[in-house]
């Protein structure tokens, strides 16, 4: 899932220095720095060295719905938190990207909003439309793709991943590899989604992967809807969240979830030696992949940390932690370019066949729709 080249030779440059210290490329102040709170750019803010000073002044940055096992928020968090010496909490860990954007507009006023989001599909463009999110370019700004960040810079995307089909080979006899395989009676009462689609960004994808793989397309989800309508008619799925807990109990032995998830969990279970074989297949029937996108509270409690953090994020450091946890960074091509790729975690990525293609915004919008519409019909008892 690389991204095309877009950068520099003066901004690659940039970047390489930031692999050892966030920090050159805005280190210039401007004649007359702007608070953070109102500050589009570390440079705005009177550079790089200000904005940490003033983050380090707040000293804390609230978040929510960022799992430790999830796209290498564990590592990310503690790094941040000892490079800079500010507290990171998190609510909410395991909430959906729909629980983000209703805590941005439910605690607006209370100092207890969460400071930045990260969110799936359709959730960032929604929360910029309501006009809850500040812009804000971070240093390798120009190096993302034009379609994975908004032009007014109120949302960009940091990581993304495919869909797959994890399974336990220790309670599944053969293990399914495509869509088509989940049809099969054998599968009765173990097919699984990490989530509500409606709420969940990653449910969401499974049912555009679905729709891909029976005939739909970014622009009908549909078929996705009808696939689960006909597995749950048929007692192949089930209505249960999967997490590593149901899967390590044995409720969900399949679960259509992101590959960098499914994979991250083969590694957990290992290292603490569970009683579970995870195994992880991309289904090339309905081949689906996407980003996250992280975006910054416009009434955000700890701005200047708020913009910290996504330069964090999206510094050589913060991309490569995203790597190691088996997601695909969105700028993985300029740093290969510039040298500052781990090679060693890029080369653990599963092989996949082709470029990805993604769907617009308008697309994503009206599959939402249509899925807000059928899902909880379709899957119903």
């Amino acid at each position: 899932m690389p991204a095309p080249r877009l950068r520099t030779a003066a901004v690659a440059a940039c970047l390489a220095l930031a692999a050892g210290l966030l920090g050159a490329c805005g280190d210039r102040p401007p004649a007359a720095p702007r608070p953070p709170a109102v500050a589009t750019s570390a440079a705005d803010a009177g550079g790089m060295a200000a904005l940490t000073a003033a983050a380090r002044k707040e000293g804390a940055l609230n978040t929510i719905a960022l799992p430790r096992d999830w796209a290498g928020y564990g590592a990310l968090i503690d790094g941040f938190e000892k490079k800079y010496g500010i507290d990171v909490t998190v609510e909410n860990p395991d909430g959906t990207s729909q629980d983000e954007v209703d805590a941005l507009k439910e605690h607006r006023r209370d100092g207890s909003a969460p400071d930045v989001i990260d969110v799936g599909g359709t959730f960032a463009p929604a929360a910029a439309r309501q006009n809850l999110l500040a812009p804000y370019e971070v240093v390798p700004y120009d190096d993302i793709p034009e379609d994975q960040k908004d032009p007014r810079a109120r949302w960009y995307n940091n990581y993304g991943g495919y869909v797959s089909i994890g399974c336990d080979a220790r309670r599944v006899k053969t293990c399914p590899s495509t869509f088509a395989d989940l049809r099969k009676p054998e599968y009765k009462g173990q097919v699984s989604l990490n989530g509500d689609p409606t709420k969940s960004g990653s449910a969401f994808a499974g049912v555009y992967a679905a729709a891909l793989a029976n005939g739909g397309s970014f622009d009908d989800i549909r078929p996705g809807v009808d696939f689960f309508a006909d597995l749950s008619e048929s007692g192949n799925f089930i209505p249960v969240e999967s997490t590593p807990a149901t899967i390590e109990q044995g409720r969900t032995p399949i679960s259509i979830d992101w590959d960098f998830l499914n994979l991250g969990y083969a590694e957990e279970f290992r290292r603490k030696g569970a009683d579970v074989d995870w195994r992880t297949a991309i289904p090339f029937d309905g081949s689906f992949a996407q980003y996250y996108a992280q975006g910054i509270n416009k009434n955000a409690p700890h701005p200047a940390a708020a913009r910290l953090w996504q330069e964090y994020l999206f510094s050589p450091e913060g991309q490569n932690l995203r790597l190691a946890a088996y997601a695909r960074p969105v700028l993985m091509e300029s740093m290969e370019e510039n040298g500052t790729l781990d090679k060693a975690a890029a080369e653990k990525l599963p092989t996949v066949e082709g470029t990805p293609t993604f769907p617009t915004e308008a697309q994503q919008e009206k599959a939402a729709r249509t899925v807000d519409r059928s899902w909880a019909r379709a899957v119903s008892p």
